[in-house]
């Protein structure tokens, strides 16, 4: 019987216990060129589809052009090449079409 109680309270208290979540945020706004260049692979789809966003934003579109997210993201890559103190967000402003 005291066993049963305690498994009782053991799966209870699993119920109410907070789950832990990790929370990452990435401010765009402060990744550099020298950052998108030496990021690592798997992390590029995440940043090609927010610059993908971003571009539509600088165009005040709410769609993506599948036609343009890999031309787009190999212009940035290139200038960002030869301007790696500069950020992303610039290095977009400036080559965004």
């Amino acid at each position: 019987m005291k066993k049963k109680i305690v498994a009782a309270a053991i799966v209870l208290g699993m119920g109410f216990a907070p789950v832990a979540q990790a929370q990452v945020e990435l401010d765009m706004s402060l990744i550099t060129c020298k950052q998108l260049i030496e990021s690592p692979e798997e992390r590029m789809p995440f940043i090609t589809a927010w610059m993908a966003g971003y571009f539509g934003a600088t165009q005040n579109r709410s769609t993506i052009d599948m036609r343009y997210l890999e031309r787009n993201t190999k212009v940035v890559t290139e200038y960002c090449k030869s301007h790696r103190s500069e950020t992303l967000m610039k290095a977009i402003e400036k080559t965004a079409k």
